[in-house]
């Protein structure tokens, strides 16, 4: 098959001023299909994130037996009305919540499930998930890769207990055990053990959904959850929007000395995305209140920043775009875990970055990104969505720069190409 064409990012000599709806959080829409598929009882979710990595989950929850009804605005998920017994493949994708998540769903089952993806999701770090499937008492085969593809042998259910893993690099880790845990015999208690732990709005995410369908949790001691046995209840929700595709409009109007209003921003959630609210006054602009929307506004300039991005290693491939424009450097830490998502950010963002003209620089935990003139050239994505974000953020001021591949957007986000481009390309 021949590779598209590299995608002309669009230029801005004007201010963006907008206004945008983004679509439903994908982090949010994925947890609530599996806390769905464990309920009590059918799920109604409306307005889902409908993307690549959405419909993945959605097949993989088919696959092992619910019942997933969509239209226009609604899903409604039905939980599996019995142990499914033969055997089946997942495709995970390039999306970290199937292949982190469903294993752990896997093994409440009755059969072997096997679990690949696509050519990048085979180097990400699988080897905690593995190790974690394997104390819980489950056959795994993997030829001691550590990685995808491998196949999990459940026998019916789990005994749960004490468990203790390293989830230093990623919080995925523990939110897989803890949207299960309650399904095991023994309930779950589980301890971080590592040095750190990343993105913890994830964890907290997952935490509040499993409390809002009557799951007991005690999160008295940092580092620890102890999920008591029970009952996951059918809830029907509404998706909040995605606050971390959100970001790449706030971006783009800050380098363009604009502003964007994101209508229906949460007044209280757990998402990453919600870090905007204080990233856009470190780089110089304001964030105002407007009813249920917030407006972003440009400042006189764009000031480089210091920010820990530990909780919201998400939002990094923006912010390093936004840096690279700015008035002064910038040093961004806490994100070292970015090595082991869907590329290694930190190396893709510097060689990216610098073929540009710029200077990054990759730091033990971070990167040093210090602005200089850049020029037109073909910023490559490696199939990542968020690699994809930054490079379109550097296009409104770079004139013909080219996106490899900016169709990994559909990810997270169906139609954000085209809806870029009228934005962007519209008369201020």
């Amino acid at each position: 098959m021949t590779a598209p064409l590299p995608w002309p990012a669009p230029h801005r000599d004007t201010p963006f001023v907008g206004d945008v709806m983004v679509p439903g959080s994908k982090s949010l829409t994925n947890r609530v299909l599996i806390l769905a598929a464990l309920g009590d009882g059918p799920s109604v979710i409306t307005r889902p994130l409908a993307s690549r990595d959405t419909d993945l989950m959605a097949a993989a929850l088919t696959a092992l037996g619910a019942t997933i009804e969509r239209d226009a605005t609604t899903w409604t998920v039905t939980p599996p009305a019995a142990v499914r017994t033969d055997a089946v493949t997942i495709d995970c994708g390039l999306a970290g919540t199937v292949m982190r998540f469903v294993p752990l769903l896997a093994a409440l089952g009755g059969a072997p499930v096997t679990f690949d993806g696509d050519e990048h999701a085979r180097v990400r770090p699988m080897a905690t998930t593995i190790a974690t499937l394997r104390s819980l008492g489950l056959q795994v085969d993997d030829e001691g890769r550590g990685s995808l593809p491998f196949t999990v042998h459940a026998t019916g259910g789990v005994t749960g207990g004490e468990i203790r893993i390293d989830a230093s690099a990623s919080s995925q880790f523990v939110s897989a055990l803890l949207l299960v845990g309650a399904r095991f015999e023994k309930g779950l208690d589980l301890r971080h053990t590592g040095s750190s732990l990343p993105s913890m709005p994830h964890i907290d995410m997952t935490v509040a959904e499993l409390r809002r369908r009557g799951v007991r949790i005690d999160t008295d001691e940092p580092g620890r959850w102890i999920v008591h046995p029970g009952t996951i209840r059918a809830l029907d929700v509404e998706i909040e929007p995605d606050l971390s595709n959100a970001g790449v409009f706030i971006a783009g109007a800050l380098v363009t000395g604009g502003s964007v209003r994101v209508r229906s921003w949460p007044r209280h959630t757990d998402q990453a995305g919600d870090a905007w609210r204080t990233i856009v006054p470190a780089f110089g602009g304001t964030v105002a209140e407007d009813g249920a929307d917030l407006l972003f506004s440009a400042g006189e300039s764009l000031t480089g920043v210091e920010l820990d991005l530990h909780d919201v290693g998400e939002l990094t491939p923006v912010i390093a775009a936004m840096a690279a424009l700015a008035d002064g450097p910038s040093r961004l830490s806490g994100v070292a875990h970015l090595r082991g998502h869907e590329t290694d950010r930190l190396a893709a963002l510097v060689t990216e970055i610098n073929r540009l003209g710029g200077d990054a620089e990759e730091l033990e935990d971070g990167l040093l990104v210090r602005p200089r003139p850049l020029h037109a050239e073909t910023f490559r994505t490696y199939d990542d969505h968020r690699m994809a974000h930054a490079a379109v953020v550097l296009g409104l001021r770079v004139p013909g720069l080219l996106v490899e591949n900016v169709d990994t957007t559909i990810k997270t986000y169906p139609d954000f190409a085209p809806v870029w481009e009228r934005l962007m390309t519209q008369a201020p």
